[in-house]
Order: C-alpha cells, then sequence, then structure tokens
C-alpha cells in the first residue's frame, strides 16, 4: 500500500489526495504538523530529500517527493496523463507554470491570512497578489473558452492548477473578476472521486 506524507491544510497534498481518490487506489495517511517541524525530523528526512510534504513512498519502498512528480507518476499508463507526446508536454507546461506563477502567489497570502498575519503582512500580500493576479489573468484567457486545460478532456494538468486556485479567495483575491476560472473549478469539483481538501466539509467558492 502506499503511504502518503502530507500535511491537512497544503494544497500540495490536496492535489496528489485528489489523484489517489479518483484513481481509486489505497493508501496510508500520515499527516504532519509542519509548525511543530516534523518535516525536519530525522526519520522523515530519509525518506523525503527535500524535507517537505507532499512526500509518496511506494510499496517496494522509495519515495517520490514534489507534488508534480509524485502526479506524474501515479497518473502514468490512466486516462489523466494523455499517451500523445505533444499533450504530454502541455501537461508538464501546466504544471510547470503553477508552481512557478500561483503556487507561492496564492499561498502566502492564504498564510498570513489564516494565521491572523494579513495586517502586518499587508506589504508582501500586495507584492505576492501582484503576480498572482497576472497569473490569474492568463489563466482566465486560456480557460475561458475551454472546458479543461489540456484537449478535451480532464487530466492532471487540471488537478495542479485547482488546488491553490480554488484556495485563492483565502488569501484576499477577488475571484468573482474570473468567471471562466470559476466554471472550470466548479467542473474539477464535479469530476468523480473528487474530494474536499478537509473531508466532511462542503467547498465553497
Amino acid at each position: 500500500m502506499f503511504r502518503l506524507y502530507d500535511s491537512l491544510l497544503s494544497g500540495n497534498c490536496w492535489k496528489v489526495r485528489i489523484l489517489l481518490s479518483q484513481l481509486s487506489l489505497e493508501y496510508e495517511r500520515i499527516t504532519l504538523d509542519l509548525v511543530r517541524g516534523d518535516t525536519q525530523q530525522p526519520d522523515f528526512e530519509r525518506i523525503s530529500r527535500f524535507s517537505r510534504v507532499p512526500t509518496l513512498v511506494l510499496e517496494d519502498g522509495r519515495s517520490i517527493v514534489e507534488s508534480g512528480a509524485i502526479l506524474m507518476h501515479l497518473a502514468e499508463g490512466t486516462r489523466f496523463l494523455p499517451g500523445d507526446r505533444l499533450a504530454r508536454t502541455e501537461v508538464l507546461s501546466w504544471l510547470f507554470f503553477e508552481q512557478a506563477d500561483l503556487q507561492k502567489a496564492i499561498a502566502f497570502p492564504r498564510v498570513y491570512n489564516l494565521r491572523g498575519q494579513a495586517s502586518q503582512m499587508a506589504g508582501e500580500i500586495a507584492y505576492r497578489q501582484k503576480d498572482g493576479y497576472s497569473a490569474l489573468q492568463k489563466l482566465e484567457n486560456w480557460i475561458g473558452s475551454r472546458d479543461w486545460l489540456v484537449g478535451n478532456g480532464y487530466t492532471i494538468a487540471d488537478i495542479a492548477v485547482f488546488a491553490y486556485v480554488s484556495l485563492a479567495a483565502e488569501g484576499g483575491y477577488q475571484m468573482e473578476r474570473y468567471p471562466g476560472i470559476l466554471r472550470w473549478l466548479d467542473g474539477v469539483r464535479s469530476t468523480d472521486g473528487w474530494v474536499p481538501l478537509i473531508e466532511g466539509t462542503t467547498p465553497s467558492r
């Protein structure tokens, strides 16, 4: 059985749980406390070379780190990763874009808001949001006339980009600016096997 090391509120970890659920794969979930420093413990550092979550330990004991790499590994040979070479490359481009342009721009303001630090971190939030709004507009321009990010089907590109974009409002982003994105987010939520960030909760826009 797979073993997934994650944290409760991480969008990167959420991506992996969505795909594991949609693939109907059983796994053991080990939720770490990042504030307590669980990822810095020697036992975890031995299996996660970057000392961060998510980390997926395979049945043979080998581990995979970084959410995009985990998604690629799990999706290989499934409908979530196209067989066509160009389409696969497009999937990769979205995984890279999400990490480079969206993830930190959304995650940092969100963390500051969740921790009640928005006032003292207002300058940092504004700095991050400037880049974030630019990236969100690029996503809106693309998805506005499409159902999915790559081709005509739902792929790990959609899962990867969905996670933090769906949480952007928690970081103070005005998501009503992006009707195409909101429609697409609803489409991802409606896919079979999708799971919310925190199980037992109802997602909100």
